[in-house]
């Protein structure tokens, strides 16, 4: 099954002092070299905002082209605001990309990959799945 992976597991993959050991890290290499890895638009967004000097954003821009942005539209910003609506009746907060990873991994029947606790909360009011290293 293919996943769509959270900026906060990529910014761990992507630290140049990071255990060899970490198995978050450990498994995003697997996913990778199994290419079941999915982008979103805003995850890229968020990992080359972060990215300086400019020379590794040139050179995560173009290691991130390898992953294509999955389909989007307007479709999946409703259901991403359904979403947050929902949770919060529940009250649980979230971001508006946290549900919309959540909009798209639902549409796609794709699992999250993340670290983010918040989408623990998240799986108890819609009907995501989340991926978890092995």
């Amino acid at each position: 099954m293919n996943v769509i992976v959270d900026t906060c597991v990529w910014t761990r993959f992507l630290q140049r002092t990071r255990s060899a050991s970490d198995p978050v890290a450990s498994e995003l290499g697997r996913l990778i070299r199994a290419d079941t890895v999915q982008l979103i638009g805003a995850i890229r967004q968020e990992l080359l905002s972060g990215a300086r000097p400019d020379e590794r954003f040139g050179k995560l821009r173009d290691y991130l082209r390898f992953f294509p942005n999955l389909p989007q539209d307007e479709q999946d910003d409703e259901c991403a605001a359904d979403y947050y609506n929902s949770c919060r009746r529940h009250g649980i907060q979230g971001s508006s990309t946290d549900f919309l990873i959540c909009a798209l991994a639902v549409r796609h029947r794709l699992k999250i990959f993340t670290v983010d606790k918040d989408f623990d909360g998240y799986a108890k009011c819609l009907p995501i799945k989340l991926h978890h290293p092995r």
